[in-house]
């Protein structure tokens, strides 16, 4: 996993460890699937000045917003060792002074961040139940705003997303592979 481009191009990412069952810890999104988001993203004219990276596993997602320009990043992961992995990838590509990260479950997000976000990216494990109801929250806080906050959900191409997320609209839905992006306005 590396970062894809803008100014730490090419610096190599690591991956949290797996757990002792052999199951993946996290399931860090493909090269494929970040070029395909930050694509959709630049077309759409989205503001990457200040990012929240929830469910952030590795920080691949946030890391490649920093990279491309985002000027802070807030990364919400529950797991301590991916906590652990997304402050060494920080360090590696040189945008810790840029970037927080909370390890905290994305269920208590909305109550413990503050101020509007222009980017929200969100790549649940696939299997969570709740993560709809995570994310229906959080559009009803503060920290989203409809018309200047864009919302990227990364889910199971199986799966259907929601057509809202509060005041959040349904604006695309880009399927590569097992895994879907859906943008939200």
């Amino acid at each position: 996993m590396r970062v894809i481009a803008g100014k730490a191009k090419g610096h190599r990412l690591r991956g949290p460890r797996s757990r002792r069952n052999g199951a993946a810890a996290t399931r860090p999104s493909s090269d494929l699937v970040r070029g395909a988001i930050f694509s959709a993203l630049a077309s759409l004219g989205a503001d990457l000045s200040r990012v929240l990276d929830l469910y952030a596993g590795s920080g691949a997602l946030g890391i490649e917003a920093l990279s491309r320009g985002a000027r802070w990043c807030d990364f919400v992961e529950r797991e301590a060792a991916a906590c652990a992995v997304i402050k060494a990838n920080l360090a590696a590509t040189g945008f810790e002074g840029q970037a927080a990260v909370h390890c905290l479950p994305a269920e208590r997000a909305a109550d413990r961040l503050a101020g509007v976000y222009t980017l929200v990216l969100a790549d649940p494990p696939y299997a969570d139940p709740r993560a709809h109801s995570v994310l229906q929250s959080l559009a009803a806080s503060g920290l989203v705003e409809a018309g200047r906050t864009v919302v990227v959900l990364e889910h199971s191409s199986r799966e259907e997303p929601p057509q809202e997320l509060g005041a959040m609209v349904l604006q695309s839905r880009r399927r590569h592979g097992d895994s879907a992006v859906s943008i939200y306005r």
